[in-house]
């Protein structure tokens, strides 16, 4: 059942990201914040124990960490 939640979260979080793709005509902090948490989402639903309050969690950490990188 684990496994199935997985692949769930994981199919969904990357339909968000794809679905992001279409934002073209974003600023490149925009895109890099964007990106960055869709890829922190992913990274934490794919942990050996992750959960759907970790990818949460992790949407707004990357979204955090792409910004401040998108920054410089």
């Amino acid at each position: 059942m684990k496994m199935i939640r997985k692949v769930w979260c994981s199919a969904i979080a990357a339909l968000v990201l794809f679905g992001l793709g279409g934002c073209a005509d974003m600023v490149a902090l925009d895109k890099g914040t964007s990106i960055d948490a869709g890829a922190g989402a992913i990274g934490v639903a794919n942990l050996p124990d992750g959960s759907s309050v970790g990818t949460v969690g992790g949407a707004p950490v990357g979204g955090v960490i792409g910004h401040d990188v998108g920054k410089k």
